[in-house]
C-alpha cells in the first residue's frame, strides 16, 4: 500500500499561503519601480517587519526566496508555450522557450534582474547551492540533453577540456541534471554552459538597454545568436524550421 503523505495543518497551510503572498507582493513592488525591501513588503501585507521576520529572517531571504519562485512561475509560462510542439520535438521548443525567455526579461527587467544578478559565488555553502536549483537553468539544459539525445551533437573530451572545467563539469555547480551523464561523456556540461552564456549574455544586454536600441526593437542580435547555435547543437538541417519559429515568436507583440 502506498504510503501517503498526511495532510497539511491549518498552520502549514496558513504559513505557505504567507509566503506566496509575500512574493507576489515582492512582483508588484518590482512592477512599479519601487524598492524591494522588508519594510516595504511588510507595509504592504499589513504587517510589521518584525512580524515578516518570523518568515524571512533576512534581505537576502526575501530575494532568495522571490528570485526563485519567480524565476519557477516565468518557467512554467514558456514549458507552456513550447509545449505547442511535441516532447520528440525538443529542438522547436527550445526556441520557442529561448523566445519566451526574451520576452519576459524585455517586459519585466526588474524581475529578470532579481533572478539572474542576484549574486551567490562568493556567498556560503547554502547559497550557492541555489546555482543548481533553479527552474529556468533545468528547464533549459533538459532540452539541451533531449537534443543531444536524438542529434548526438558534438561535445568535447574531458581530457580537451581546461583543469578548471574539467573539474567543474565532474563535479557541477550549475542547474542541469548529471547523474545521468557518465563520467567521460560531462563535457556535454561544457556545451550547456557555453550554450546558457550565450543566451544569457545576449537577453541580459537588451534587457538592461545597454545595446543599440533599434537592435534591440528588430530582435535580430537576439536571432542571430540563437542561430549560430543550430550548428554546434547538431542543427544545421533544421535551419530552415527552426528559423520560422524563431521569427514567429519575435513578431508575437
Amino acid at each position: 500500500m502506498p504510503h501517503l503523505r498526511a495532510p497539511a495543518t491549518r498552520r502549514e497551510r496558513q504559513r505557505e499561503a504567507t509566503y506566496d503572498e509575500i512574493v507576489e507582493v515582492a512582483a508588484r513592488l518590482l512592477d512599479e519601480g519601487a524598492d524591494l525591501s522588508l519594510r516595504a513588503v511588510a507595509a504592504r501585507m499589513g504587517m510589521t517587519a518584525p512580524a515578516l521576520y518570523r518568515y524571512v529572517a533576512s534581505y537576502q531571504q526575501l530575494v532568495d526566496l522571490v528570485a526563485f519562485e519567480l524565476d519557477k512561475a516565468a518557467t512554467a509560462e514558456w514549458a507552456e508555450a513550447a509545449d505547442r510542439f511535441p516532447e520528440d520535438d525538443p529542438a522547436a521548443r527550445l526556441a520557442v522557450a529561448c523566445a519566451r525567455f526574451r520576452q519576459w526579461a524585455l517586459a519585466k527587467p526588474r524581475e529578470f534582474a532579481l533572478v539572474f544578478a542576484n549574486p551567490v559565488a562568493e556567498a556560503d555553502t547554502e547559497r550557492r547551492d541555489l546555482l543548481t536549483l533553479s527552474t529556468s537553468g533545468h528547464y533549459f539544459t533538459d532540452l539541451l540533453w533531449q537534443i543531444w539525445e536524438i542529434y548526438q551533437y558534438p561535445y568535447p573530451a574531458l581530457d580537451d577540456l581546461d583543469p578548471v572545467i574539467r573539474a567543474s563539469v565532474l563535479d557541477p555547480l550549475i542547474p542541469a541534471k548529471a547523474d545521468h551523464i557518465p563520467p567521460e561523456q560531462r563535457g556535454l556540461l561544457w556545451v550547456y554552459m557555453r550554450a546558457w552564456s550565450a543566451l544569457y549574455g545576449v537577453v541580459t544586454l537588451e534587457s538592461t538597454g545597454h545595446c543599440d536600441p533599434r537592435v534591440i526593437e528588430s530582435g535580430q542580435l537576439f536571432r542571430a545568436t540563437v542561430l549560430d547555435w543550430l550548428g554546434p547543437l547538431g542543427l544545421h538541417h533544421e535551419r530552415e524550421r527552426i528559423t520560422k519559429i524563431l521569427d514567429e515568436e519575435l513578431a508575437r507583440p
